[in-house]
């Protein structure tokens, strides 16, 4: 049967999209409890681990699209960050009105020590719940929605 005329499960949808929800907001419980948040927040590792993903100046709306923050929201983290000398602000040579941005060293070894510590307790909680092989068709899944 063609994709697009098959019968959508709509309970079935609903309660894989609370049961995905639900297991984010639980490890997220467990993942703020800890101690690797001294120096930085969640929220702005996730800003410093965006940045270093891309390796290069991006632009604020490539930074938008790996964070969930609002784009004021990312802006005043952004100020705040580079106040604290964690980010750097260069014009964009493209476009004079946008800036491009990119982990100061500073910026950098913290990313990587948070970075670091984080991934041992992701790799701990998930290997608590699930096989090898279902972290893998985690992975998948996961990454099919995220493409979509």
């Amino acid at each position: 049967m063609d994709e697009q005329r098959r019968r959508i499960d709509v309970r079935l949808a609903n309660e894989a999209w609370e049961s995905l929800m639900s297991a984010h907001a639980s490890l997220m419980q467990v993942f703020a409890a800890e101690q690797m948040w001294e120096e930085i927040s969640m929220r702005e590792y996730d800003v410093l681990y965006t940045l270093a993903k891309h390796g290069a100046p991006v632009r604020m709306s490539e930074v938008q699209s790996g964070v969930l923050l609002s784009q004021p929201a990312l802006s005043r983290m952004i100020d705040r960050l580079a106040q604290r000398g964690l980010v750097a602000r260069e014009p964009d040579p493209v476009d004079g009105r946008a800036v491009r941005l990119s982990l100061t060293e500073e910026g950098a070894r913290i990313q990587r020590e948070v970075g670091r510590a984080h991934a041992k307790s992701v790799a701990r909680q998930l290997d608590a719940a699930l096989t090898p092989e279902e972290m893998r068709q985690l992975r998948h899944l996961a990454s099919r929605l995220a493409a979509r």
